[in-house]
């Protein structure tokens, strides 16, 4: 950070967006390739029935709601690196906070869709929306749907603005190079901003209020998100921890996510000098702890399920560990819990092949997390003869591969045509020796 200078941060910045190689619109082709396979079972599933998902009774509930608590999660982390810690002024987020925040944005994108894949006939969301309307339908606020409908569409409001309004400076810094209809284009996308004085002042005091509003969206989304689960009587899912338990796990995949991201962004792009090995190492640090969070969390619902003495509250918690899904809980445990301590060690934490590779393998074990809360509970409910399996279909899976190649895509897409760092920011660390 202290080689950094002012004119090398916009040299180093700006010169990402140069015009792209053929090798950048391979990767942009195979990855609309994956859209378009996951836009295509979506449609045969459209055309066929919701019956060619391995969903059936009693495990209504499959991939589609797995993948929609997933990428809700995977957003968190946007929010706790620009919010949280610029409130706490920790001058590390600086060089990662735009990633994270376009990660967040592009991945509540990802989320919102798959209640409507789930719904089966998409058509039919005619009968929710608007509310009220002609036919004199009013919704069930009572109903933990309709919290995810005002939780995720106020978190992806705050959560654009809130990006949007840190792109300013430098989208009018971006303005000032460009030449073209491309000047154009970022002439209005800056607003007009010109760098005076009460520009500065009212974005400063905006920025922090956008980032103190978005701080208690970290907890309350994907609160209301696990209440999806814990309004309901099923085994497993009836329990008051579920609420702290999904946001921790929440910001452990979504930092798992930043690092996914960033290993390779910081070699594309020659960021060596701005995203630092002690940045990603703070990073890791953060990551123990939400690892150990989460480990909690695991060792807390069996204790209560042991603890209330329940008898079909036990029967859930036993089959998680001995049934057919017991793999599932072990693949989440050694994931989540067990190998992020290994950047307990300085040198694992400073190694870019290790980071790289620990946070894929945190990421798969979040997702398995997931698979095991809501398949494990519904597959083995109260009714002993109503007990039943689940696996998923080749068209769930490629409605999956489509989510993550639009999410890889839309970023592919923002990392070459945006600035991927903030240079307002990264400005202010070097200014004031942070």
């Amino acid at each position: 950070m202290s080689e950094l200078s002012f004119a090398r941060i916009d040299e180093t910045v700006l010169g990402t967006l140069a015009p792209p190689r053929r090798g950048y619109w391979a990767l942009v082709g195979a990855l609309c390739l994956g859209v378009l396979l996951g836009a295509g079972c979506w449609a045969y599933q459209i055309a066929v029935g919701i019956g060619v998902g391995g969903q059936n009774i009693p495990v209504a509930w499959g991939t589609y709601l797995i993948n929609f608590v997933f990428w809700v999660g995977i957003a968190h982390s946007g929010t706790l690196i620009s919010a949280i810690l610029h409130l706490l002024r920790a001058g590390w987020r600086n060089p990662i906070a735009r990633a994270a925040e376009t990660m967040t944005v592009f991945a509540v994108c990802c989320a919102g869709l798959f209640p409507f894949i789930h719904l089966g006939r998409v058509w039919q969301v005619y009968y929710m929306l608007p509310y009220p309307n002609q036919r004199q339908l009013w919704p069930n606020f009572l109903s933990p749907l309709m919290f995810d409908v005002i939780a995720i569409s106020t978190y992806l409001t705050v959560s654009a603005l809130f990006w949007y309004t840190g792109l300013l400076p430098d989208l009018a810094a971006v303005r000032d190079r460009a030449e073209g209809f491309r000047r154009k284009v970022f002439r209005v996308l800056s607003l007009g901003w010109s760098g005076a004085h009460d520009q500065w002042l009212h974005y400063s005091r905006g920025y922090l209020f956008f980032a103190a509003l978005a701080t208690p969206l970290v907890i309350s989304v994907h609160s209301v998100v696990s209440w999806d689960f814990a309004l309901g009587i099923v085994p497993g899912w009836h329990t008051t921890i579920f609420a702290p338990y999904f946001v921790a796990g929440a910001i452990h995949s979504g930092l798992a996510m930043v690092l996914t991201l960033m290993i390779p962004l910081r070699r594309i792009f020659r960021y060596e000098a701005i995203i630092t090995v002690d940045v990603l190492e703070n990073v890791a640090k953060t990551m123990i702890l939400t690892g150990l969070l989460v480990g909690l969390a695991y060792g807390t619902e069996y204790f209560i399920a042991w603890y209330s003495h329940n008898p079909v509250e036990w029967e859930s918690f036993r089959w998680r560990a001995v049934g057919e899904y017991a793999y599932g809980l072990y693949f989440m445990v050694v994931c989540n819990v067990l190998l992020p301590l290994l950047f307990l060690v300085r040198a694992v934490r400073r190694s870019l092949a290790w980071l790289f590779g620990l946070s894929l393998v945190v990421n798969f074990g979040m997702w398995w997390e997931r698979f095991v809360i809501i398949v494990g509970g519904v597959a083995h409910d109260f009714a002993p003869h109503a007990w039943g399996l689940y696996a998923p279909t080749v068209v769930e899976y490629g409605i999956m591969a489509g989510s993550f190649c639009l999410f890889f895509l839309l970023f592919v897409l923002f990392c070459k045509h945006l600035p991927s760092v903030s240079m307002t920011e990264m400005k202010e660390t070097v200014a004031h020796g942070r």
